[in-house]
């Protein structure tokens, strides 16, 4: 009987072990699955956290609706009379001491029509006459492996990509524009541009793939996302799952691996997926060319914080979902979700539940990073007052801090995950990379490589 062992018991690992035990039943392979995670309980970053009469996520709060409903799994799940959508509701930058709209007719803040374009209020007429140059502008020079903030800001100029695109572009992916690739960001931006010379024409052209009223672009659970991960669990019945189960060494022998836990457990595994961050990854292998490459692999830092009040959210101020903030405004937080407008199962009774992200690129952050739970939640309630106008004292908090686990992908990121399959086909046969470090960082694409990589093991038998 051959071993599979798949190390890591987040999105990934479990999609993996899912596609495994599905080929198992469906071709009566002698195979032993066994799924090892090193926390209490399974999950990675997706854990739903309930107290008083909310319902918060520590991690991605929900699933892009159009990935997601292309895909088998919520039906194989069972999980299809669990689906909540979101409520729509314009979204702010809070910029030069108040709340602006980002127009409706942009994506990603990237204007879809001239009308989306002339009436921002983020972009000065010159800015604005600067970015009609995209229409008559042609792409001579860039490629999909480019970054996306050069290229934007060639085509629509430094204002409006500084005012209006990047600080939605980078709220999403993490990272500086300039240093993230087309490919890894918006790859269909290149197309665009060179099917209809214009890159608001292309999405003007696209736009119903979008934009709609807004609802139901995002997609959770009744009980929150976690319900995906008990799904899989359940799911799980032919599959030895070890928690609390921490690998300490990985050794190769003749023809397999001996892997041994900090517990003090071994065993003998002839395939491995490594479904952990890459800085989890690396310290397995002394392989100075893997060292290396796993070096140019980069991550940042998150830090989320609920804050959630007894009474209505009718007292924010305006009809919205929340507010991005561009890195030179006065207040600390990089963005604000209203979580009980946006998600209403996450606040039943109505009451005001808000979410606050302050991430490592924020200027202020070295020193946000070392503060106390509670000299966190003063800093979150002065930016509250500054931004919303809300004074009072909070029922609720959960503060969650993602130390170097938000991957970035930067421009070198495609070719460092080639070398890194190279070399580990050649001196670790049998050892699979996956995860959000190298293939995607949102829920759907975690699903889908995991899915592929047990598919990669598969075809070695």
């Amino acid at each position: 009987m051959r071993t599979i062992l798949v190390v890591g018991g987040g999105i990934t690992g479990l999609s993996a072990m899912y596609t495994l035990q599905k080929w198992k039943k469906e071709h009566g392979a002698d195979v032993r699955l066994i799924l090892a995670e090193a926390e209490p309980h399974l999950g990675g970053k997706i854990r739903t956290v309930k107290e008083g009469s909310f319902l918060m996520e520590t991690g991605a709060d929900s699933i892009v609706t159009r990935k997601i409903k292309e895909m088998p799994i919520i039906k194989d799940l069972g999980l299809e009379s669990e689906i909540v959508y979101n409520d729509a509701g314009q979204s702010y930058l809070f910029t030069d001491g108040e709340l602006k709209s980002i127009p409706k007719d942009s994506v990603f803040g990237i204007p879809a029509s001239i009308e989306s374009l002339a009436k921002s209020t983020l972009v000065s007429n010159e800015g604005k006459v600067e970015a009609l140059k995209d229409f008559y502008t042609k792409n001579e020079k860039f490629t999909k492996k480019d970054s996306v903030g050069e290229f934007l800001e060639h085509f629509l100029g430094k204002e409006l990509v500084e005012k209006q695109i990047a600080p939605v572009l980078s709220g999403v992916y993490s990272g500086d524009l300039q240093d993230l690739t087309i490919e890894s960001t918006l790859p269909y931006l290149l197309e665009y541009k060179e099917k209809y010379g214009s890159i608001i024409k292309g999405f003007h052209e696209n736009k119903d793939q979008y934009q709609s009223d807004g609802t139901n672009r995002f997609l959770s659970f009744k009980n929150g996302l976690h319900s995906l991960i008990e799904g899989y669990k359940e799911k799980l019945e032919d599959v030895e799952i070890k928690t609390n189960a921490k690998v300490s060494d990985i050794v190769k022998t003749d023809h397999q691996y001996s892997v041994t836990f900090e517990n003090g457990e071994s065993i003998e595994s002839d395939q491995i997926i490594l479904s952990v961050p890459h800085t989890v990854s690396q310290r397995f292998f002394q392989d100075p060319a893997l060292i290396e490459e796993f070096s140019h692999l980069k991550n940042s830092s998150m830090i989320s914080i609920y804050i959630g009040f007894e009474v209505s959210d009718e007292i924010l101020p305006l009809n919205g979902t929340g507010f991005i903030t561009p890195k030179s405004e006065d207040v600390f937080c990089d963005a604000c979700t209203w979580t009980s407008r946006k998600w209403k199962h996450t606040s039943p009774s109505g009451n005001l539940l808000v979410r606050l992200f302050y991430k490592s690129s924020n200027p202020y952050f070295g020193a946000l990073k070392d503060l106390s739970e509670q000299e966190l939640l003063q800093v979150v309630q002065v930016d509250l007052k500054k931004s919303l106008g809300i004074n009072m004292e909070p029922s609720v908090s959960v503060v969650t801090n993602w130390t170097d686990l938000m991957p970035n992908y930067l421009i070198t990121h495609p070719a460092t995950v080639r070398n890194l399959e190279g070399i580990m086909e050649e001196s670790y046969p049998g050892i699979l990379l996956a995860g959000a470090s190298y293939y995607g960082v949102g829920i759907p694409d975690c699903i889908e490589n995991g899915e592929n990589v047990a598919k990669k093991i598969i075809q070695q038998f």
